[in-house]
């Protein structure tokens, strides 16, 4: 069966049920249908906190041929209440984006998957249309007060950085014009749009603490500079409270199942090449209030989505990971020996052998942070016990323990081993969490840790573009946040063609951007955008519905 044909066959509970799993009264439940419910923050408590354990799920770089984070995420969840554990997932919302692109949606596969499954794929509680709602107010408020004759701040409409978002991909919409048609419609200036998960207002809903702290960060959002050279930040245009009612609703954590009816909280979805990309703050310490263990994802490999995962959200939100799970496939590991798509189902030690220096890396990257990880081979029954054994002996020698895991076909049975193997690593103590960078660090040495020990960069390089705005960063009083570094998923290097793990080369960082409002500089490297296009034959053109509301060609 397909993935939506499991979920349509799952036997699910009311959500009052899985509410009664975490001792949830019904009174403290927000139901949005009978399946799904959003949780007031009142129920996130510091003390219980303190004896959760909080499990993190990263992988190998991503390739065409698949690595499965959430897929193990969710499994891992399944398994470790089998072995009597009060296990949570808490991840992110999918992007409507993917889900009509090429990426699919992000609500696990086979039979580890979180339910309802179409409507977390489709609109799901509206969070992210109250973001791009949020953001746009902005937007819409910028425009009418640079065209005001009598309210104008003076903002300059050739300075403006803050864009337009929609949850599409549509490419068409990257550059544009706003404001053409005479003085009554604007005034004319170049604009463009991000994906919704590229927002600033998603970054800083996933980073805020309560709602004080989230209008905080609202108003710290820089919009771009006045006549006079003075910056305006969203603060100026007495906009934030607007801008948060929008998000009164959104900023509460949402409660669903997985497949064998456990509890599963999802919120927020920054992407992880151009944002934070991971769940919100107040979603992970909600699980850690209510369960005995967490566990969470973050996106691509640790390169990117650990990496920040780490250096941005735990820091600011005090957390500390117990234990990490690095995801990996055979199949990925033969695309990153030389394996072309054709070969990826074709047993072929040799071609893991090279690919598996990728692994190697990403174990390192966790270890840089003062954690103890275990290896999840997320199965295909194409995997050679050859294969497996290599993999395993390999991760043995970087004093790891790699796990089959087979969640895909086997739900929680399928990943009890690899449960296990996560409890004794979370139990043991043994992981003791440090940032890899001061936030009192320059940017170019906190861009330069990060490239030289995370990526394996030589050095790093500045564009004439990037040094000019990276004094302007100074001179704003910006250096001293973190840094968020936007580069393709597809490499360990800036450049996509790169496979396993480059040697002696240097990165580039093009340009910057800020996100004052979040707390960090984005550093820009490659030629990565933040509105992805779609592909030649969107997963769109397969989808449909019938006369009786059943979904199709949903993935």
């Amino acid at each position: 069966m397909t993935d939506l044909e499991i979920a349509q066959k799952a036997q699910m509970l009311p959500i009052r049920e899985v509410a009664k799993k975490l001792n949830i009264s019904e009174d403290d439940l927000d139901p949005y249908g009978k399946y799904k419910a959003k949780l007031p923050l009142h129920l996130i408590n510091a003390e219980k906190m303190k004896n959760s354990k909080l499990v993190l799920v990263t992988a190998i770089t991503p390739t065409p041929a698949g690595e499965g984070k959430t897929t193990v995420s969710i499994g891992l969840t399944e398994g470790l209440n089998k072995v009597g554990k009060k296990a949570i997932a808490v991840l992110r919302e999918p992007s409507l984006g993917p889900v009509f692109g090429i990426k699919g949606g992000a609500a696990g596969g086979g039979y580890s998957q979180v339910v309802p499954m179409e409507d977390i794929n489709l609109h799901f509680t509206g969070d992210f249309s109250a973001i791009e709602k949020a953001n746009n107010l902005l937007s819409a408020v910028i425009d009418n007060n640079i065209q005001s004759k009598t309210h104008s701040i003076g903002i300059d409409p050739r300075t403006v950085v803050w864009k337009r978002v929609m949850d599409m991909n549509d490419r068409a919409l990257r550059h544009i014009v706003v404001g053409l048609g005479g003085s009554t419609h604007g005034i004319p200036r170049e604009d463009g749009f991000n994906i919704t998960p590229a927002s600033e207002i998603m970054a800083i809903l996933c980073l805020s603490e309560n709602f004080s702290d989230l209008k905080r960060r609202i108003g710290n959002i820089y919009v771009g500079k006045k006549f006079d050279g003075t910056p305006v930040f969203a603060r100026d245009l007495k906009v934030v409270g607007a801008m948060a009612l929008l998000l009164k609703e959104a900023i509460k954590p949402n409660l669903v199942q997985t497949l064998e009816n456990n509890p599963a909280i999802l919120h927020g979805g920054p992407f992880a090449s151009i944002a934070q990309g991971t769940n919100t703050v107040l979603a992970t310490k909600m699980g850690l209030s209510l369960g005995d263990y967490v566990v969470t994802e973050a996106g691509f490999g640790a390169d990117l989505g650990a990496e920040k995962f780490l250096n941005i959200k735990c820091v600011s939100a005090g957390l500390a990971p117990d234990a990490v799970v690095v995801v990996a496939t055979i199949r990925a590991l033969r695309h990153h020996g030389g394996a072309k798509k054709e070969e990826y189902n074709t047993p072929d030690l040799q071609k893991v052998k090279l690919g598996i220096a990728n692994l190697e890396k990403h174990i390192e990257n966790v270890q840089h942070f003062g954690l103890k990880a275990v290896v999840a081979i997320n199965y295909f029954p194409h995997d050679s016990e050859e294969e497996i054994a290599y993999v395993k002996e390999v991760c043995a020698k970087k004093g790891v323990e790699a796990v089959v895991s087979k969640g895909f076909s086997e739900g929680g049975k399928g990943t009890e081993e690899l449960a296990r193997a996560v409890v004794a690593i979370a139990e043991s103590g043994e992981s003791h969490f440090a940032p890899l960078y001061s936030h009192q660090a320059s940017i170019e040495d906190k861009i330069t840790t990060v490239a030289t020990k995370i990526y394996g960069a030589s050095k790093v390089n500045y564009s004439s573009k990037a040094l000019s705005q990276l004094k302007q960063i100074n001179k704003l009083g910006f250096d001293k946040l973190p840094v968020c570094i936007v580069k393709t998923p597809k490499s360990l290097s800036d450049d996509e063609k790169k496979l396993a793990r480059p040697t002696d080369f240097e990165v580039t960082v093009r340009e910057f951007e800020f996100a004052s409002g979040a707390g960090f500089v984005i550093p820009i490297l490659g030629d990565t955008v933040r509105m992805p296009g779609l592909p030649s034959v969107p997963a769109a053109e397969g989808m449909d519905i019938d006369d009786e509301g059943i979904i199709s060609g949903l993935s």
